[in-house]
């Protein structure tokens, strides 16, 4: 069932006494200070009806641990007389201001009573932050100005039966353009003997071009039913770039789907059959990164090695600067204190963000001088194609094991590699964030190592006892993945030069 090598974890919300439970874990992380949000649901008990209130802590990464301030509840992000869900963090890298969206739905009624009626009582909300999670403005109810009529309230008639966000994180693309993952149950027929005949799920996104003045949002996946959803943007090698979807699914397994306007429309839906879901499926999160390549340029006849499908086999033994992380067998009684020690003091990162209006964008660079892999000469410009890194859990059959599976040419529906499992037992909504953390032992001045932070439910009994805490490196994740003779093979057009694996240290 997969490997047994597990990253070292830190519970951050768990199960109280009284009944009080942690749910819907979203993280987000902030380059320019170097810290992670891990945001949750707090319930009065495991119920959706049970939802209360939406707590927050925020950690800082000191090198390979994270050190975590105590929790503390979002008292600002909530309605009057509803009850607060869905966290769905977004961080606009231009003006410095953080996003909290989420959803509020009146009292204790359930989405099912929503979906069966057509009588929508959620809401879409956000509250703001300008100093990266310590204080947060006032909620403002969205709902009318950016839904408008398509749902009218719970007396007159609408399209959509009920609408939630994400959960998880949302993105921003390149061109500023913020983008926040939702899902919406769509009426598609009103009249039989009184009652709604048919409502069915489709993922969509809010998002928008002015920095979080104005909302807009965009056309359903149209095909296949679709739910909790989240988004990447995909750079590929000849420079084209789409939006891909990963989404939930009650058909057995998680549906993709792409857009080539920046979410406002998506194309069909195609079911990924590598990636199962249990029965009634289960929220996933997915992240991009940029592919750890590095182009050396030799002569105009050279073709382009693609590292497609095959790179789970090729890159281990050639990430020679990759750095791994603690492991759960290493860490062992001591893995609380390392993740939350403050006998370490390097210097604090800065509150604020000394470059708002800086958009970092990982996905395309220029090569540093210096590698050893790469000859003297000028140094080109390139994009590396984006990879993505997807959590879930891993059975058909429960929610249980949780997994990671990469995909290294995410338009194709069968390049996802089998599952990495990093917590065995049951577990079920999780979050990635995407990180490059200073490796001071790289060949390369200045280099990083790729890693990611996985957020997750799980427990011994039940997905539901503990939200916890994983870091690992993208050598970590190459070298447990069980290798497979089925990832496939795809010929590329030639091109000057060729892609050389350059490990994890591309920054």
């Amino acid at each position: 069932m997969g490997s047994r090598h597990f990253p070292a974890r830190t519970v951050l919300f768990e199960k109280e006494s009284n009944g009080v439970t942690y749910r819907v874990p979203a993280l987000l992380y902030l380059p320019c200070v170097a810290k992670l949000l891990a945001f949750a649901e707090e319930r009065i008990s495991a119920d959706d009806a049970h939802a209360n209130l939406l707590v927050l802590r925020r950690g800082t990464i000191y090198g390979s641990y994270v050190e975590w301030e105590d929790m503390r509840v979002l008292e600002t992000a909530t309605l009057q007389h509803h009850r607060s869900m869905n966290p769905c963090p977004v961080y606009d890298e231009f003006t410095g201001t953080l996003f909290l969206f989420f959803i509020t739905v009146l009292g204790r009624t359930p989405e099912a009573y929503q979906i069966v009626t057509g009588q929508n009582v959620t809401r879409l909300c956000c509250v703001t932050s300008a100093d990266q999670g310590l204080s947060w403005s006032t909620a403002k109810d969205l709902t009318q100005q950016v839904i408008g009529g398509t749902i009218k309230g719970i007396q007159l008639e609408s399209d959509w039966a009920t609408f939630a966000l994400g959960p998880g994180h949302g993105i921003q693309l390149r061109s500023g353009r913020l983008l926040v993952p939702a899902y919406s149950y769509h009426i598609d027929c009103k009249e039989c003997f009184g009652q709604l005949c048919k409502t069915t799920p489709h993922s969509f996104t809010f998002y928008s071009d002015d920095h979080g003045r104005r909302w807009r949002f965009g056309e359903f996946i149209p095909n296949l039913q679709t739910g909790e959803c989240q988004l990447v943007s995909v750079d590929e090698e000849d420079g084209s770039n789409v939006l891909y979807c990963n989404a939930r699914s009650p058909l057995g397994f998680r549906v993709q789907a792409l857009s080539t306007d920046d979410g406002a429309v998506f194309h069909g839906g195609q079911l990924v059959q590598r990636l199962v879901e249990p029965p009634h499926g289960c929220h996933g999160s997915v992240i991009g990164f940029p592919a750890p390549l590095v182009y050396v340029p030799t002569t105009p006849q050279d073709p382009v090695m693609s590292l497609r499908g095959s790179a789970q086999r090729l890159l281990p033994g050639m990430l020679w600067g990759c750095q791994s992380l603690p492991t759960q067998e290493a860490a062992g009684d001591e893995l609380h204190t390392v993740a939350t020690s403050s006998h370490h003091e390097p210097d604090e990162p800065d509150e604020d963000c000394p470059t708002p209006g800086h958009h970092h964008h990982a996905h395309s660079g220029t090569l540093v001088q210096g590698d050893p892999a790469v000859p003297p000469g000028p140094t080109p410009f390139f994009q590396a194609p984006t990879w993505i890194l997807y959590s879930h859990p891993t059975s058909s059959m429960s929610r249980v094991n949780m997994g990671v599976h990469l995909s290294t040419f995410p338009r194709d529906a069968e390049s996802w590699t089998e599952p990495w499992v990093i917590y065995e037992g049951p577990s079920a909504y999780s979050d990635l964030a995407y990180m490059e953390l200073p490796y001071p032992e790289a060949p390369v001045a200045g280099g990083t190592a790729i890693a990611f932070a996985c957020l997750y439910e799980n427990g011994m009994r039940s997905p539901y006892e503990q939200i916890s805490f994983s870091m690992f490196t993208l050598h970590d994740v190459l070298q447990n993945i069980p290798l497979t003779d089925t990832a496939p093979q795809r010929r590329r057009r030639p091109r000057r030069g060729k892609w050389w694996p350059r490990s994890c240290l591309i920054s």
